[in-house]
């Protein structure tokens, strides 16, 4: 499958790190992921940093909100298809990608 996953996050270090576990927990693993920060001043970056080894490309700077955030991460994507997830998400359980 052609997937990128892209995290929106903002000053929620503790929704990004549920919804981050939820997608580095998948035990399907054939996806780019993406993280899309902000500048939050939380220390999300720090923690996004963090786990950098797990991210294929990640950004904390100010936006322009979270459309703009968004199209960031769908610029950088480089596969066909894309699933967006937010700061406040996380995926149901750890085969949600085998499972559908």
């Amino acid at each position: 499958m052609l997937l990128s996953i892209i995290t929106i996050n903002f000053n929620n270090l503790e929704g990004l790190k549920k919804t981050m576990a939820s997608v580095l927990g998948q035990t399907w693993t054939a996806f780019e992921y993406i993280v899309i920060d902000g500048g939050s001043t939380d220390g999300s970056a720090t923690y996004i940093e963090s786990q950098s080894q797990y991210i294929d490309y990640w950004v904390s700077e100010p936006d322009n909100g979270i459309y703009n955030a968004m199209n960031k991460g769908i610029k950088v994507a480089r596969r066909y298809f894309f699933k967006l997830l937010f700061g406040w998400n996380k995926l149901s359980c750890p085969q949600f990608f085998t499972a559908c």
